[in-house]
Parts: C-alpha cells; structure tokens; sequence
C-alpha cells in the first residue's frame, strides 16, 4: 500500500523545506507541495513536525557473548526500542573471541538477527586473531555484504589484536576497500594497570577509570592512526572519550590520514563521578572507554559542531543488575555496558540541538547520514530524497518527558539516563514505507527488517 505523508518540515543533512512525500514500493517516489494521494493510499498529517531520515545507529551489540556472560537484549527488543526512539537501521558488532571461528561467528549472528529485527541491520565483522585462514574467510565475509572490520587494541587475550595482525587487518582492508573500526586503548598498559590496583585492594567500579586513563586511549588512537597511515587503509575510531584522544584524531586528520572519528551518548552526558558510587550504584556506569571526568564533555561537542567527530553512535550493550554485581570482588570483573539505542535522538536532539550546542543539520548528519556514507548505506538511507528507503522519522518537537527505566523498551532492570527530561520525540517511523510506530507505541511487524548487503569502497583488489 502507498502512503502520503502532508505538510512535515523535511530536514536532511543539508536542506530544510516544507513539503509532502509520497512512497510507493518501499521508496520514496515523488517530493512536493501539494501531492495528490491516490485511491487506497494511507495519508499521515505532519504538520507542525519534522521529517527526519531514518537515524542511523553505528555502533551496537545485541548477540554479545562478553565476560562470562551475555548482553541482555534480543534482536527484537533492541529493534523496537531502537525504532521507539526513532533509529531505523543498526550496524551490530559481531564479536567473536580469539578462540571461536570468523565464519562460523559470521554466521551466527547472521542467525541471531534473521527474521528477529524490526528494522533494518548490517554488521562489522570482528578480526580478534590473524592465522592462515582469516584472509580467506574475511573475503568470504565481505563478499556475503559485510565490508567494515572491527579491531580491539584492548581486553588483550580475548578480543584484543597484536600489532601484526592489526597490520594484516588494515592491508587487506586496504586491498579489499573496507573501512576497519577500532576500539583505541593500549591492552598491555590497561592489563599492568589493572593487575597494579588489584594487588593494592583497589577492588571497587572507582578504579576501572584509573586503570584505562585518558593516556592509553589517546595512545591507541594515535598508534591506530599510525597504522593506517603506513598501510592507506581507511579507519574509523569507535566510541572516542576524551580531549586527549580527539587531539589525537584530528592531528591525524590534519595530515591526511583517512580517519574517521565516533563519539557515544554517554560520553556527551554522563561522567565519571556515576562510576564512582559504592556497589551497584557505580557498577552500571562501567564501560570501556570509561566515563571521565566532565571536563572532556565540552571539547566532545566542540569536536561533534566541528565535524571531527563524525557520528554519535550508541556502544549500546544493556547488562542487568546481577550481571553487574559479578564484579563485586574486582572491577575487572564487571560486564562493560550500557544501553542507549532508545535514548540517543531524544537525548542528542535535546541536549544538543535545543541547548544550542550543534544545528539541526549536524544532528543530522552526525546520527544518520554521515554513518550511511561511510559505511556503504547511502543514499538508500541517511537521507529523504526520491530512490531512497522510505524510512522516515516524524519527529513532534513539542512533546515533553523524563528518561525512565519504567517507560523504557530495552530489555534491561535500569537506565543509566534515569531522570534526563528531554524535549522532542519520534512520532511516526517508517522502515521501507511501513509505519512501525506511531505516538511513541510499536504497532508493526517485528520482523520487518532485513540484513543490508554493502559493497566495498573501492580497493587496490577490487575492480
């Protein structure tokens, strides 16, 4: 069935104007004034709204087997709660340990996800080990759809990569046109630290932060940048913390380095103080980069106004309280997570479009469009244009309300953005012209969406 949407105020990245859009097929067909609805179609008011493309999620983990145990939320889950809150499609993290077979990994969370999701989802494929086969099954990887890689220079002996195997990484993402994600830490210095406060009975969640300081993330993205540099291999640096590693990165930038930078909600939010409560209470807020002190907050949005921050994603990875409290004796111990693929419009929307701190089209751009074009996802999303999906985000800026874990669609016994008062929400969301929500409630299929195949960028072995 077709559907008209009348009257919305259309912002993509670059373009801001009044006008109805028409979708027919799954795309968008026809943009205009005054558009005739045809016999049969479903017409939605968006008067005094804004139609925003489908938001974009980066950076998330859903099937994530991770210290003993595993994320709380199931594909159908995280997927409502990521349409509740207006984001349309996710790019998952699949995460295999050293231990486990890339392809067989590949596979299952390829699995995990088929016919679970309510919107639409691609994936980064871990590289945790380089032995004779991982080429082989990398390039049956990228083949299948799947072109970007992600390395970990951290959780050394169980994600984490050498530097070799991170260089054969980047080379075959070179030859192959794929773009490598990096979790940017120094595993060596991060397993001293820790191994340092341990023996002195620094147990408690205040330590993780002094055990990853802002020197060893700063030191892993230079040291990544390095390396993408020497192989011209295109990177992306996930879920970025602090000034010292920003300075990093855009030093990077400034020599020409192909480097692209992520920040993540919690990071513009929240701080370190959260970490830094007695038991469970500071157990939530651990997660790796840790949350630091509150005076990187204001160099993150200068680097997110700026455009060396290209995209917020989320790191969205919901551990409950008892999952938490297997941290009790030691830090180390503590499953590193928290959740946001709800949260992250609202939250961005208020906090930075309403407060000043960026313009509506860097929003934008930063959750949605930059990520489709880096990522092999546009113009089929990150923008309205015609051709494109018709996913879609009406998006009612008058709507006021309170982050709580009462109202929340992820599968999780906390928020860590419990109390956030935020002004804005999506109304109606379309995937592919289907309407999935409307007024904040999930009325569509659970299994709407489908897994987004991508080609390669473009590399010295691609044609």
């Amino acid at each position: 069935m077709s559907l008209l949407i009348k009257n919305g105020e259309i912002v993509t990245s670059d373009a801001r104007y009044v006008a109805d859009i028409f979708i027919e097929d799954e795309t968008i067909t026809r943009i205009g004034i005054d558009l005739d609805a045809p016999p049969g179609a479903e017409i939605v008011d968006a008067t005094g709204k804004f139609i925003f493309p489908g938001f974009i999620d980066p950076h998330v983990h859903i099937y994530l087997p991770f210290m003993a145990t595993f994320a709380k939320d199931t594909h159908e889950t995280a997927s409502i709660a990521a349409l509740i809150g207006g984001t349309t499609t996710y790019i998952e993290m699949c995460c295999p340990s050293r231990l486990d077979d890339p392809l067989e990994s590949y596979h299952l969370w390829k699995e995990k996800a088929r016919d679970n999701s309510a919107c639409d989802y691609a994936f980064h494929m871990g590289v945790t080990r380089w032995d004779r086969n991982t080429e082989s099954q990398l390039r049956s990887i990228v083949a299948d759809g799947t072109s970007s890689f992600k390395v970990f220079l951290a959780y050394k002996n169980f994600f984490g990569v050498e530097d070799g195997e991170l260089f054969q990484t980047l080379n075959l993402g070179q030859k192959l046109g794929v773009i490598t994600t990096a979790h940017c830490e120094n595993a060596e210095l991060v397993s001293r630290l820790q191994e340092a406060l341990l023996a002195q009975g620094k147990t408690g969640p205040e330590w993780h932060e002094p055990s990853r300081p802002e020197a060893v993330e700063a030191e892993g993205t230079s040291r990544f940048a390095a390396f993408l540099e020497l192989t011209r291999a295109q990177g992306y640096v996930v879920h970025m913390s602090c000034a010292p590693a920003l300075e990093a990165a855009a030093r990077a930038k400034m020599r020409g380095v192909r480097l692209a930078v992520e920040s993540v909600l919690p990071h513009f939010l929240l701080d370190k103080r959260l970490a830094e409560q007695n038991g469970v209470e500071g157990m939530k807020y651990v997660m790796s980069p840790p949350l630091r002190d509150n005076r990187n907050q204001q160099s993150l949005w200068n680097g997110l106004r700026s455009g060396v921050i290209d995209t917020v994603g989320t790191d969205h990875c919901p551990f409950d309280l008892s999952q938490k409290n297997l941290g009790t004796d030691a830090f180390t111990q503590i499953p590193n997570g928290i959740a946001g693929i709800e949260e992250r419009v609202s939250l961005m929307y208020t906090q930075g479009v309403i407060a000043g701190r960026i313009d509506i089209h860097r929003f934008v751009d930063a959750l949605s469009t930059r990520a489709a074009r880096l990522f092999g996802l546009f113009p089929r999303k990150g923008t309205i244009a015609p051709g494109s999906d018709a996913d879609l985000v009406i998006f009612d800026p008058k709507v006021r309300g309170t982050i709580s874990v009462k109202s929340q669609h992820t599968n999780n016994d906390y928020n860590g953005f419990e109390g956030f008062p935020f002004e804005g929400r999506a109304s109606v969301v379309t995937v592919r012209g289907k309407i999935q929500v409307r007024d904040g409630v999930f009325v569509g299929d659970k299994s709407r969406g489908r897994f987004l195949a991508r080609e390669p960028r473009g590399g010295s072995d691609v044609e």
